[in-house]
């Protein structure tokens, strides 16, 4: 494959997920604008604690997508189907098991997190009653990102994009249609929220039987009794998880920094969390940009190693990286230049339009700085290469809190945003550093 075509690839891969992506953080957007046009900063404050308890469930089992992703494509670079279609089958199981056990723990966990969170009690109300409605999604939510991860495996953005656009935008208008047609108020955005969910799955499950029906096949014909009792062979769900351990820590580290970015905002009282909860989504904006060719290096560097070219795999990382490396620069001088306007449209209280352009100078400087550690990882996912990924997040949780409990007492809530930036430092300069042991082909 020659660089031009193989930046066509890039470019192949990476367009449908931006599209996609584009509207993911209009879902965001949506829940903040009608909490905002619902109530006061307390409704804004609620969809960010809200928003966190989800996180602090969910991240940590992106390992279903990220570990199904990396070994999908390398099955498809071998041209192993079975492979790829028991990473899935073993995927869905592991989701379906894990959203049960969700369900089983959704009033401890709760009390557990709210208990060490600082906010109003009405901020807590809100929360929780999201909480409540959104929590009967669990399965939909983890099913999606087994999905997603085959899809993107399969070297099939498109697949993956229908699916996103069908969430999101459902999210959007059944949101909308929940508070403003049923008069569902605060309970309408996890509505919209929870009923989306499900259809999404719905069309996954639909792509899946339409196009990779032919894939079945190779299962071997068995019943499904006995295909059921080899994907959930006790030896190998293990081995599975083992597989998928280091992409665990990780994800349970990138938790801690996030919801402890809302947790430590949320001491600094409710038009401050609302703030930084907004510049945390405008910010966010970019990432998924960012994301869509994050996405296209994942499954073009498992591809290739499977496939054994190190070639095309060299030749993936600089595309992906040059690409990425211009998003994030125009990010920062669109940042510079809308930051007000982009407040704007999430709130129209004064108050917290002019707290947020306090904070501007964070929002320019990020995007440069994190580019190397984004990009960096759909590239290790790619390459199956969990333990330097989980290194680099673990290292990065420590100089987060470090910095801000250092820094707190002189730098007040921008400590919040200085740890941040170190953390994606952190994460961008050891991912560069051990690049050359993880980044290569088997055989080397």
């Amino acid at each position: 494959m020659k660089k031009f075509s193989l930046n066509k690839e890039v470019l192949r891969l990476s367009v449908p997920s931006i599209f996609a992506n584009i509207t993911l953080p209009l879902v965001g957007m949506i829940d903040m604008v009608l909490a905002g046009k619902i109530g006061t900063t307390t409704c804004i404050g609620a969809v960010a604690i809200a928003t966190m308890l989800f996180d602090m469930l969910y991240w940590n089992m992106s390992f279903l997508r990220l570990g199904t992703s990396g070994l999908v494509a390398q099955a498809f670079g071998r041209k192993d189907q079975r492979a790829a279609m028991m990473a899935f089958l073993r995927g869905i199981s592991t989701s379906t098991l894990i959203a049960m056990l969700i369900w089983a723990i959704q009033y401890v966990f709760v009390d557990c997190v709210l208990y060490f969170t600082n906010t109003s009690p009405e901020v807590e109300r809100l929360a929780r009653s999201y909480y409540f409605i959104r929590i009967w999604a669990a399965p939909a939510t983890l099913g999606l990102y087994v999905f997603k991860g085959f899809f993107i495996g399969m070297q099939n953005a498109t697949a993956s994009m229908i699916v996103d656009l069908v969430v999101n935008i459902g999210n959007i208008v059944l949101s909308l249609v929940c508070v403003a047609v049923y008069l569902m108020g605060f309970d309408g955005i996890a509505m919209g929220t929870l009923l989306a969910q499900y259809l999404g799955l719905i069309v996954a499950i639909a792509i899946m039987l339409i196009k990779y029906r032919r894939m079945f096949s190779c299962l071997g014909g068995k019943s499904f009794k006995l295909l059921a009792k080899e994907v959930l062979d006790r030896s190998e769900i293990i081995k599975f998880c083992s597989l998928n351990s280091n992409l665990f820590i990780r994800s349970l580290g990138m938790l801690c920094i996030y919801c402890g970015f809302t947790g430590l905002s949320a001491n600094y009282g409710d038009t401050m969390l609302a703030v930084n909860a907004i510049i945390l989504k405008i910010l966010m904006l970019y990432s998924f940009f960012l994301d869509g060719f994050a996405y296209a290096g994942e499954a073009l560097t498992g591809r290739f190693i499977g496939a054994g070219d190190s070639l095309n795999l060299k030749g993936t990382v600089k595309i992906v990286f040059r690409w990425c490396w211009g998003i994030c620069i125009v990010s920062a001088i669109i940042y510079f230049l809308w930051m007000e306007n982009l407040v704007a449209f999430f709130t129209d209280n004064r108050s917290v339009i002019a707290t947020a352009m306090h904070y501007k100078a964070w929002l320019i400087i990020l995007p440069v700085t994190s580019c190397v550690a984004f990009t960096w990882d759909g590239i290790y996912i790619g390459a199956t290469a969990s333990k330097p990924m989980r290194n680099s997040v673990i290292l990065s949780v420590i100089g987060f809190f470090i910095f801000y409990y250092c820094m707190k007492s002189t730098m007040g809530v921008s400590a919040i945003w200085g740890a941040y930036l170190l953390h994606v430092i952190i994460r961008g300069i050891y991912l560069t550093a051990v690049r050359r042991k993880y980044i290569v082909l088997p055989q080397d």
